[in-house]
């Protein structure tokens, strides 16, 4: 198009930046809030700016929060014996979904971003079980051996999450990985 609405564009530009969304789904979704409703597209940026303004991370385990101390550190009925290490404080949102987690968590997104003195500190809080739950790879399976090095000479029994096979998934359509550990950690029935 010779003529380029600058402004729509623009706006094109700043929602195809967000993970998954393409070139189309941010040009229908720029028109849709451009011309179709202008409410919702300030309700929408409204949104984005508190957002931006009140989530922080939580103090004591990286997890997102609007107070110094996240809903699930701050929640006292939560078994704080279990500790649930994850790469993204957005798993911490799929595992809670579920809702049939009830111990607390810990964010490492990286070996590199590791802060072995507060983990520490955790575990000295009464932690007697630590939950791996990564995306499995071989560099989250190095970054497992590396934090169970480095908690070594804590009294820890060290669990990760079950992976193999979906539910629904056809074999042919599962990665090698998936499907080679499914077959090391089968279960009898």
């Amino acid at each position: 198009m010779k003529n380029k609405i600058e402004s729509f564009e623009n706006l094109v530009s700043a929602l195809e930046a967000l993970p998954s969304i393409g070139k189309k789904s941010a040009q229908r979704m720029a028109y849709y809030m451009a011309i179709e409703d202008h409410f919702a597209a300030m309700k929408i940026a409204h949104a984005i700016e508190k957002a931006v303004q009140k989530i922080q991370r939580c103090e004591r385990c990286g997890a997102m929060s609007e107070d110094e101390l996240c809903p699930v550190c701050s929640d006292m009925t939560r078994d704080h014996s279990k500790l649930c290490i994850v790469e993204h404080a957005k798993d911490i949102l799929q595992i809670e979904a579920g809702g049939e987690y009830d111990g607390t968590y810990f964010v490492v997104e990286s070996v590199e971003h590791l802060d072995s003195g507060k983990l520490a500190k955790r575990i000295e809080e009464g932690v007697e079980e630590v939950i791996f739950a990564f995306t499995p790879s071989i560099a989250t399976d190095a970054m497992i051996l590396f934090i169970e090095e480095k908690l070594k000479d804590y009294n820890l029994i060290f669990t990760k999450i079950a992976q193999g096979v979906p539910t629904g998934v056809s074999l042919e359509n599962i990665d090698m990985l998936s499907l080679s550990r499914a077959l090391q950690d089968r279960v009898k029935v």
